[in-house]
């Protein structure tokens, strides 16, 4: 399967941080890896930049798998990002955004990790098992895999359309 950038700055991300298994996927193992102070609040989740250090604040009245899902959605300001969102024009703040949630998905559940369970499909079944393997939401499990499957669909119809041109 060919990689999109984000795939591939997921996949070096987690491998040089040593995670190469999805036991390793969850917000203290990747916070101590990373040297992130991470904090739990009764607010919003978000991640701040304060004296050259980059903190996540959790919402401490989340699930587990809530949290998660917002860390790596923070993660994704803490690496890619800059600038103060209060003071930036609206349309670049949805654009971060838009681009937080995306990497949020993948870094959650990482297509390379997916690829070595073999997953074809997104049953019932298929979905309960990445929940569980990721410790991610129903919703979130189910949304990841429709993204995951598609992407391979994609990839058979275009390898067939080259064979078809030869």
């Amino acid at each position: 399967m060919h990689y999109t950038h984000l795939e591939d700055y997921v996949q070096q991300f987690y491998t040089r941080l040593g995670i190469t298994d999805p036991t390793l996927l969850h917000v203290e193992e990747v916070a101590f890896r990373m040297g992130l102070k991470v904090f739990y609040w009764p607010d919003k989740s978000q991640a701040l930049f304060i004296n050259g250090r980059h903190y996540i604040f959790l919402n401490e009245n989340q699930s587990p798998q809530q949290q998660w899902q917002d860390f790596c959605h923070e993660l994704s300001h803490v690496l890619l990002h800059t600038g103060d969102q209060f003071h930036m024009y609206p349309l670049f703040r949805e654009y971060q955004e838009f681009k937080a949630n995306n990497f949020m998905y993948h870094a959650c559940i990482p297509t390379f990790m997916l690829e070595a369970l073999s997953i074809h499909n997104h049953t019932e079944q298929t979905i309960k098992q990445v929940m569980q393997i990721f410790n991610v939401e129903y919703d979130f499990a189910y949304r990841r895999l429709t993204q995951y499957n598609n992407k391979q669909i994609m990839q058979r119809l275009h390898n067939m359309a080259c064979l078809n041109m030869r």
